[in-house]
């Protein structure tokens, strides 16, 4: 694997590339709040070869830039997925989006359609649909941002680790993950940041690209995991209602973080994604 910084203008994002170019599409995989590149570390070592694999650190995570000013809504990010699709020379790709990483991989979809080949949606967000506990600390710390900064980088990352603890299935290796995901708010990116991915929580355009979905033609898998607390398998069931043709594979071992519990089944689910 190989990491490296892509300059867009104002911004740079991380990515980090594996797998072997071939005949096969490259796929590109997006991460969801608060999680980085990192939470398909095990999914990518399960892939099929002969795809140029792609996994990105989204605006405001992990390796790349703070956030600033710049919009973190998911048209947003999908407009900065597109220029990085540009700057790596991939003119379309499968798109695998987990989490709020499913939105910005619906809007992708949708709004440059001829960039995305193939969508997988895992444990994705969805309607108007978030983690609860993660979206009710979002609607304070919106309501009142003082209020985070106050409490600063350390404690109010130590409230979006409690609240999201439960969706692992492993309680010790979602302590290990959130810790790994949480520790570059605490130590390079700031509260600022953390506050705005919080604050991004509240961002309508999911819904709007909800009532757009039925306009998605790409082959389409959706992925759930039985124990998600927040986004359960009834919201997998409306994605795959309203996407003409897709499919809903629920797996049985995993909560919301299925690339965490389950990277194999979630590999598997890819690599059939890429033979329809």
């Amino acid at each position: 694997m190989r990491g490296e910084f892509v300059d867009l203008g104002v911004t740079r994002l991380y990515y980090y590339a594996a797998g072997t170019r071939g005949a096969g599409e490259p796929v590109i995989f997006l991460h969801g709040f608060p999680a980085s590149s990192h939470l398909w570390h095990g999914v990518v070592r399960e892939m099929p070869e002969g795809h140029r694999v792609v996994v990105v650190d989204l605006l405001g995570f992990w390796k790349s830039d703070r956030p600033e000013l710049a919009r973190l809504s998911a048209p947003a990010h999908a407009d900065r997925i597109r220029l990085l699709m540009d700057d790596l020379g991939i003119g379309a790709a499968c798109v695998v989006g987990h989490g709020m990483g499913g939105a910005v991989a619906q809007a992708l979809a949708l709004n440059a359609p001829t960039r995305v080949t193939r969508l997988c949606l895992v444990n994705s967000t969805a309607f108007d649909a978030w983690p609860n506990r993660a979206a009710r600390l979002a609607r304070l710390v919106a309501a009142w941002p003082p209020l985070g900064r106050a409490l600063g980088a350390p404690l109010l990352a130590g409230f979006v680790h409690g609240s999201l603890l439960k969706g692992f299935a492993d309680e010790q290796a979602g302590l290990h993950a959130l810790d790994n995901y949480l520790r570059a708010y605490t130590m390079r990116l700031g509260v600022d940041a953390l506050i705005s991915q919080l604050r991004a929580m509240h961002d309508r355009s999911v819904g709007e690209i909800g009532a757009r979905l039925g306009n998605i033609t790409q082959p389409t898998s959706i992925l759930c995991g039985a124990g998600d607390p927040w986004l359960g398998v009834d919201v997998g069931e409306r994605l795959r209602d309203s996407i003409s043709g897709a499919t809903l594979t629920v797996i049985p071992e995993a909560r919301h973080f299925s690339p965490e519990d389950a990277p194999a089944h979630v590999a598997s689910a890819v690599a059939a994604l890429l033979k329809r």
